[in-house]
């Protein structure tokens, strides 16, 4: 018999933990996020290797493709005979040496992805890395997984993808007055804060996004202090500095003046740089939010927390400068958003908070009488709005600077519709697709 799972939406004022019951699941046609092989194509040069069954490759492989990267992507085929004879070890292995003779070239460095049934079958994967490094000694082989099996256990791939691919990263002399920053696929946007602060130190900042080539990859070890911004990069990153002896400041992705002013003192005290005007820099956030609401008026707004990882803490900034945010979009409510959740609940007990992936969200109600504007892609979706703001996973927001950079792309969104159809189930924004 089929029963109802749970409420697909509930107000501020009744937010519990957990917010919805978490069972079966509903995946929205809405896939701008980054997934494992668009985290790890990152890499120049890199070469992808898949080990899996014909069902879950499809996926990985239209991914490689809608990157116009199918040269560095490459996979090995398990069949069930090799599940039912014992011998899914050395089709791994032999498959994945098989390919590598093939290139053209050998990569410098190849990512492996092995998957669940290698852990049902309890392969030794160690042994495989062992083996296929004494047949190709130019090559590092970074140990990676796709096993959505594991999702709901301790790390989800892409978190631990986020800190293996560093792995190649050696020590070495740290480089003068240079600050790497990783973990996040989006490289900060040009008046940054932090780029900002850093340039007035005479600092040189050096992300992921800028290498051109393995080498110039290599040299982001150089980075006397790593930065990390990105929650899903945080302990990957932190994991990578402390293996190379460097200090690392995670300093988040936040709508909340008071976090922000605390991570950029945290910054300017590490490196001893006289840190940004903070009361300056709030009055141009508050000048471009009312700015902003000047010509949005009473529009109802619609957050999702696919758009960036804490959308409650834009809700209350939102809320606080006279904006009318009906709706937020999110599963789960992180330890960071406690204090807006608190806040919300107290002044704003009426937002709804919805679901993304509770199966009854497939056929809810997705008209509104009124124009709306979402901020992020799965707002967009769920409310049918061609008015939204394409960004995901905080883009290269951050900071003062990214609050105002958040309210030019309001008011773009707001006056200019976009093809939501053709848009958002368009994978990894950012990247060529071909759809």
């Amino acid at each position: 018999m089929l029963k109802r799972l749970g409420p697909t939406a509930r107000i501020a004022a009744e937010a519990g933990d957990p917010l919805f019951p978490q069972k079966l699941e509903f995946n929205p046609p809405v896939h701008e996020n980054w997934n494992i092989v668009h985290i790890a194509m990152q890499i120049p040069e890199v070469h992808q290797i898949y080990v899996c069954g014909v069902n879950c490759m499809r996926g990985v492989v239209l991914t490689a493709a809608e990157m116009s990267a199918s040269d560095r992507f490459s996979f090995v085929l398990l069949r069930e005979e090799d599940v039912v004879d014992g011998t899914v070890w050395e089709a791994t292995r032999d498959g994945i040496a098989d390919v590598l003779r093939k290139l053209p070239k050998l990569p410098p460095c190849v990512v492996v992805f092995p998957v669940c049934t290698h852990h049902f079958m309890g392969v030794d994967m160690d042994s495989i890395y062992r083996s296929l490094e004494s047949e190709f000694p130019s090559v590092t082989f970074v140990p990676a997984w796709m096993d959505p099996i594991m999702q709901k256990h301790g790390l989800p791939p892409d978190q631990r993808l986020r800190k293996v691919m560093y792995d190649p990263l050696q020590p070495c002399e740290a480089k003068e007055k240079t600050v790497t920053l990783l973990g996040s696929e989006f490289a900060l946007e040009p008046d940054s804060d932090i780029r900002r602060l850093l340039a007035s130190g005479g600092y040189t900042l050096r992300e992921l996004q800028d290498c051109k080539s393995y080498d110039d990859f290599l040299r982001l070890a150089e980075g006397g202090t790593f930065l990390v911004t990105f929650p899903g990069g945080k302990l990957g990153i932190s994991q990578t500095a402390k293996r190379l002896n460097r200090p690392c400041y995670y300093l988040p992705v936040s709508f909340d003046y008071t976090c922000i002013a605390e991570s950029l003192h945290t910054l300017s005290d590490a490196l001893g740089i006289p840190p940004l005007d903070a009361a300056e820099e709030q009055r141009l956030c508050d000048a471009a939010l009312e700015h902003t609401r000047s010509i949005i008026g009473n529009t109802p707004i619609a957050i999702d927390s696919l758009f960036h990882p804490r959308p409650l803490e834009l809700a209350k900034l939102l809320l606080i400068h006279g904006f009318r945010v009906t709706e937020v979009y999110l599963d789960a409510v992180d330890e960071a958003e406690q204090p807006a959740l608190s806040w919300l609940k107290e002044h704003a007990p009426d937002l709804e908070l919805r679901s993304i992936i509770l199966p009854e969200q497939r056929v809810a109600d997705r008209k509104r009488p009124e124009k709306t504007l979402a901020i992020g892609p799965k707002a967009a979706w769920f409310t049918s709005t061609p008015y939204f703001v394409n960004v995901v996973q905080a883009g290269g927001l951050w900071g003062y600077a990214g609050i105002r950079s958040l309210c030019d792309k309001m008011i773009d969104a707001f006056q200019n519709e976009k093809d939501t159809r053709d848009i958002v189930p368009r994978k990894g924004l950012g990247c060529v697709s071909c759809i």
